[in-house]
């Protein structure tokens, strides 16, 4: 699943070019992703993109007031498991599994493209956006250390559990996870409220490290991801840890384990990352 560096990287593409267009056109084929289907066909044409925005694994499109109309107007998407959003000319070859076209001004077209459709897509109105976005945690490229500590460090369930809730940090997935706690070197079962200041220090720092690499190098292309012109990320060559079961870690030359933690799977370095007792 896209995760906080994916997403990211997704907006800054859209960013860059969106701001300004006016939307001509939608087009939906499968449509059972989305929260009323008719209204996106009928409200979004004819708005023009006022800004492009990144929240937690949320892309929010806000729009112009558009006729007396909601002065606060917006489209959320959650690219799911598979979801791909993709500005290319209307001309252009149809990818399997497109089901949203979104026919822009000067001959451009957003498609979005989704193989198991697990995504969600939904306009907000007024109030609507505090409302489904109020209750996630801090963005943690925003939250200051003492934050961090105050959202980590009191809590007594495994670390690898508390980075994943997105009631305590948006954004954070998998991947991001266990590379921050192997470059901090923290074990994934570790108890939040268990851990030293310096501990909750070094994870704080290596969180934001990581993140700001991968976008950089515009995210971990391991499925189905790819960036707003279609071009896959790179940071995958840099993963330490994840998906590394049984390889030699970059470190101490232990064998990389798995273990699950949340229900998940989390790659972990049994020499660098010492298990709690």
């Amino acid at each position: 699943m896209p995760e906080l560096p994916e997403v990211e990287t997704v907006a800054r593409g859209l960013r860059a070019m969106l701001p300004g267009k006016r939307i001509l056109e939608v087009r939906l084929g499968k449509s059972d992703f989305i929260e009323d289907p008719a209204a996106l066909e009928r409200e979004l044409p004819g708005r023009r993109i006022s800004a492009v925005e990144r929240y937690g694994k949320f892309l929010v499109f806000d729009f112009e007031p558009a006729n007396g109309k909601d002065s606060q107007f917006s489209l959320l998407i959650h690219l799911g498991m598979t979801g791909q959003i993709v500005a290319c000319s209307r001309e252009a070859r149809v990818a399997p599994h497109t089901h949203a076209f979104f026919a822009l001004e000067g001959g451009r077209e957003l498609r979005y493209t989704d193989i198991r459709r697990f995504g969600r897509m939904r306009i907000l109105t007024n109030g609507q956006r505090e409302e489904v976005l109020g209750l996630l945690g801090l963005d943690p490229l925003e939250a200051s250390e003492k934050e961090f500590q105050e959202r980590v460090g009191a809590r007594r369930a495994r670390i690898k559990a508390l980075l994943l809730d997105q009631h305590v940090l948006r954004g954070m997935g998998n991947i991001y996870t266990d590379e921050s706690l192997w470059r901090a070197r923290i074990h994934p079962k570790r108890l939040g409220a268990k851990l030293k200041r310096e501990e909750i220090h070094r994870l704080f720092c290596k969180v934001r490290e990581v993140l700001a690499e991968a976008i950089r190098l515009r995210g971990s292309s391991v499925s189905d991801y790819v960036d707003s012109d279609g071009q896959p990320g790179e940071f995958q060559l840099r993963h330490r840890v994840y998906q590394r079961e049984g390889k030699k870690c970059f470190r101490c030359a232990a064998a990389i384990r798995r273990t699950i933690v949340a229900g998940r799977s989390s790659y972990y370095c049994p020499r660098c990352q010492r298990a709690p007792r």
